[in-house]
């Protein structure tokens, strides 16, 4: 009975020991993998070095602010956030500043503007401009590869009830004793989440 006992819960700890460290396993789109493995993801860095950072491989990400279609390419102003281990935009975080990623060919804004967005391409520099009236130095970019991001909510329920015993276990084993059929979870909360 208790080699029973042991083999199911060291069964049930296996299992969700294989679920922890599949749910780990995050990867970053190859639209927007890049060709080095560490590119630069600091913005403030390159605002205050950017002659030091010109032509090295950078991932950004962030909501779109701004989508200018000129000849042949598209400028896309974003208000950067810091990437998660996949590359998606941390909801929630700050801007950490702006930038302008160029992206070749057309892009329609009405698909971009207010999106979250990620780009992956070299610096170029910095470029003057504004922000309202402030002025502004903007860290600049040709995106290789860009990838677009939906926000998703999932609804969380909160685990049951366990005891030792399993499931609405009770102090005579589950389903006995008082309260057995019932059990107040606690609150619903439903989550926004990035996704592709």
């Amino acid at each position: 009975m208790l080699t029973r006992t042991v083999s199911k819960k060291m069964s049930l700890l296996a299992m969700a020991g294989g679920a922890l460290a599949l749910s780990g396993c995050v990867t970053v789109p190859d639209a927007i993998k890049g060709s080095t493995a560490t590119p630069v993801q600091q913005l403030s860095s390159v605002q205050n070095a950017p002659n030091l950072f010109a032509g090295a491989e950078a991932r950004f990400g962030g909501t779109v602010v701004n989508v200018a279609n000129e000849q042949g390419r598209t400028v896309l102003e974003i208000a950067a956030v810091p990437l998660d281990s996949g590359a998606r935009p941390i909801l929630g975080e700050p801007s950490r500043g702006r930038l302008l990623a160029t992206v070749n060919g057309f892009l329609e804004p009405v698909d971009f503007k207010g999106q979250l967005v990620t780009v992956v391409g070299p610096i170029t520099g910095v470029k003057e401009g504004k922000i309202g009236m402030t002025p502004y130095k903007f860290v600049t970019m040709n995106a290789t590869g860009y990838k677009r991001w939906r926000l998703t909510q999932q609804v969380m329920m909160p685990p049951a009830p366990m005891g030792p015993w399993g499931w609405r276990s009770g102090t005579w084993g589950p389903g006995w004793g008082v309260g057995y059929g019932w059990y107040n979870p606690g609150p619903t909360q439903i989550q926004t989440i990035v996704t592709e």
